[in-house]
């Protein structure tokens, strides 16, 4: 039974959820369409091996497009990263990209085993991520975000698919943490993005050595857009592309790249200091995928091969394309941790304040985001809410991991009926699903 102390306790929680700044930004965004949601965390946690990039001819999704072909493939309906953002159409795309110097790719993406109906099967229970990362904080309008991944010095793909390989469906999983990848050390990396606008976009990058010494860890910030374009009839595939080119106009000691999109307009990823800048195509690497040649001389894994293999030639010189990256080569001592800044905005180099995209108020506008979230949710739970502070804190990163996991992907049932456009053996040809799967899909669709 609720007695009228009860009612009157419930709208003073309102009326102070009302005051707080991020109770604002929501009525501003239903009230004045001020598009504060327009970039948050829409940027898939995995892409590769989904339904909607399934063209097999027999349903076996893990097996078409599995983790060892995404670093090369271009997706069709969608993108994923680590901790990343994007608007909220996933046209233009943030996230980490890492190397450690032992493994034998980036870590561009969360890793994972087929599931146990696939061949090759590598899970022992379904599809399963072997990753560990944390969803800290988030806000309804995502002007304060935080999240944290751990990396091995060594990731061990090879002992995670060969365990999981040889275990029944009776048997345990065997997990990351079995393989004691993390007892020689690791790195705690955490990403934190504050809104100064709805289209300035601060960017932190924090990264701790768990270890004794000090190792060499490999840090790229990824700008990319999602391949729209590859799909197209020749008429509309140049024309309908996006663009990344180094802007030749530094702003201090730093560097930037700007990105251009038919409907998004323009942005401008400043990276801290003079750190060199790495630029391809989001394309299929048709030669490792397909073994046919290439539409593009340079390809999705290009950046992959000129940091790991030292393959040169493999990155645009011209410094221009839809993937680009900035490349940090760090030596991060044991518990020092090292920050790196980024900013993304509609704000061109000419018109930045002081010509400084780094400028006195960036620590501040991230001191103030995060203040305004503790607010917020101070004003849900408040302190003489029959609550414990560890359940509040609780409470708090579960409506991180829901507001984390608003995750965008394109998928229209319609154009995936009439199939794509392919590039292979020097010529252009269509892709279309199996009858059998697109005549289920299309009742699917139909009884929705």
């Amino acid at each position: 039974m609720f007695t009228i102390q009860d009612t009157q306790k419930d709208n003073s929680f309102v009326a102070a959820r009302k005051q707080t700044e991020e109770y604002k930004r929501l009525q501003e965004v239903r009230e004045q369409n001020i598009p504060w949601k327009k970039w948050g965390p829409y940027l898939s946690d995995r892409q590769w091996a989904t339904v909607r990039e399934d063209y097999s001819q027999n349903g076996n999704t893990w097996r078409y497009f599995d983790y060892e072909q995404s670093r090369s493939r271009a997706y069709r309906w969608g993108e994923d990263g680590i901790l990343g953002i994007s608007d909220e159409r996933q046209r233009l795309c943030f996230a980490l990209t890492l190397w450690n110097e032992e493994d034998e790719h980036l870590k561009e993406r969360f890793f994972g085993l087929t599931g146990f109906d696939s061949w090759p099967n590598q899970g022992n229970h379904m599809e399963d991520v072997k990753e560990y990362y944390f969803y800290l904080d988030n806000n309804p309008t995502h002007s304060y975000m935080k999240a944290l991944y751990k990396y091995p010095y060594e990731f061990p793909y090879k002992k995670l698919i060969q365990e999981n390989n040889k275990r029944g469906k009776d048997k345990p999983e065997y997990e990351l943490i079995d393989t004691n990848c993390f007892d020689e050390g690791y790195f705690d990396v955490v990403v934190e993005y504050a809104k100064k606008t709805h289209e300035d976009i601060l960017i932190k990058i924090t990264v701790w050595n768990r270890g004794s010494e000090a190792h060499q860890l490999h840090i790229l910030p990824t700008l990319w857009f999602r391949n729209t374009w590859s799909w197209l009839g020749d008429a509309e595939r140049e024309k309908q592309k996006p663009s990344l080119q180094r802007v030749l106009e530094k702003t201090g000691n730093n560097m930037v790249i700007k990105a251009h999109h038919g409907e998004l307009g323009d942005y401008y990823l400043y990276c801290q200091g003079d750190t060199p800048l790495l630029f391809t195509e989001n394309e299929t690497n048709n030669e490792r995928i397909f073994h046919t040649a290439n539409a593009s001389k340079y390809v999705k894994d290009g950046i992959n091969n000129y940091v790991v293999n030292q393959e040169l030639d493999k990155v645009n010189p011209e410094q221009k394309g839809t993937k680009a990256a900035a490349h940090y080569n760090l030596t991060i001592e044991a518990d020092k941790p090292q920050v790196i800044w980024l900013h993304l905005t509609d704000v061109a180099p000419d018109k930045l304040p002081d010509a400084n995209p780094f400028g006195s108020d960036f620590k501040e506008v991230f001191d103030k985001r995060k203040e305004e979230t503790d607010a917020f949710y101070q004003a849900i739970t408040p302190s003489d809410f029959p609550i414990s502070d560890e359940e509040r804190q609780v409470q708090r990163q579960a409506f991180a991991g829901m507001l984390w996991n608003k995750q965008f992907y394109y998928y229209i049932v319609q154009d995936w009926l009439k199939g794509d456009w392919s590039y292979q053996d020097r010529k252009w040809y269509k892709i279309c699903p199996p009858r059998k799967t697109s005549e289920q899909r299309e009742f699917d669709g139909a009884k929705k």
